[in-house]
């Protein structure tokens, strides 16, 4: 998503040009260019498939279909690793933690389901400006709350800076999920202000923003983490330039801000 302006064969020969060795995908433009080709694209190119979004909005009628049916397409890309954005409050609702509920049954019917396929759900905790319409689910502590019912090997959650960075119970959460084995992804944005109308494509450029990424790379670290990181920035700003020159400059803020 962070450069969403390429077509996923742009996509992957940039990041073989650039040494990127893996893509976090979506499910959007992986149904847009057919989901055999895209695990084939991918492959051949010595890629992999660090995760694929998204999974959730559990909150809502028809769900478990539907994410059935992405726990098949992460299989069939090869990765291990389902995001779940997992739903805000259902139509007309007021009640967070009957909306947690709703996800934890949900949980109860998909994780054996995934675990089938070879697949791990990660649910990924949203902030909270994001909790009445797309995730009830606004801290780690509440994800791992959720997770924790499963085996570390079924569900875990998702460490995302730009979600998290305002929480000070966060990195004791974050040692907690490592030390259970259940960070599943790791995933750097930067919180730059003004948001944006509607708030969706207000993610920073890494170095732009308040977040320390470097501390958060060494604190997830420190949990025993060794999996890939994810850059994952939604920014209309950084898709109304070149793809390549994006992506370019992404790989050396990233190097600059968090290793």
């Amino acid at each position: 998503m962070t450069v969403k302006q390429l077509s996923l064969p742009e996509l992957v020969d940039a990041c073989v040009r650039l040494g990127v060795p893996g893509i976090g995908l979506w499910r959007e433009p992986v149904a847009a260019y057919g989901l055999e080709a895209t695990a084939e694209l991918v492959r051949n190119a010595g890629l992999t498939v660090t995760t694929l979004c998204r999974g959730g909005f559990f909150t809502t009628a028809g769900g478990l279909d539907d994410n059935r049916a992405a726990v098949d397409e992460a299989a069939a890309l090869g990765t291990d690793t389902l995001v779940l954005v997992s739903g805000g409050l259902p139509p007309g609702g007021k009640d967070l933690p009957a909306a947690r509920s709703l996800i934890a049954d949900a949980l109860t019917e998909l994780a054996p389901y995934a675990a089938s396929r070879g697949v791990r759900l990660a649910i990924e905790p949203l902030h909270p400006m994001y909790a009445a319409d797309r995730c009830a689910v606004s801290t780690l502590d509440q994800a791992l709350a959720l997770a924790e019912p499963f085996p570390a090997s079924q569900v875990g959650v998702v460490v995302d800076t730009y979600h998290i960075w305002w929480d000070d119970r966060a990195p004791a959460a974050t040692a907690r999920a490592g030390a259970q084995g259940r960070i599943h992804s790791f995933q750097l944005a930067d919180w730059t202000t003004p948001l944006p109308a509607g708030v969706l494509t207000g993610r920073g450029q890494l170095g732009d923003g308040s977040i320390d990424l470097r501390a958060w790379r060494e604190r997830v670290d420190a949990a025993g983490y060794t999996g890939p990181i994810e850059v994952e920035l939604f920014n209309d700003g950084l898709w109304a330039r070149d793809g390549l020159e994006v992506l370019e400059e992404t790989a050396r803020r990233y190097v600059r801000h968090a290793l």
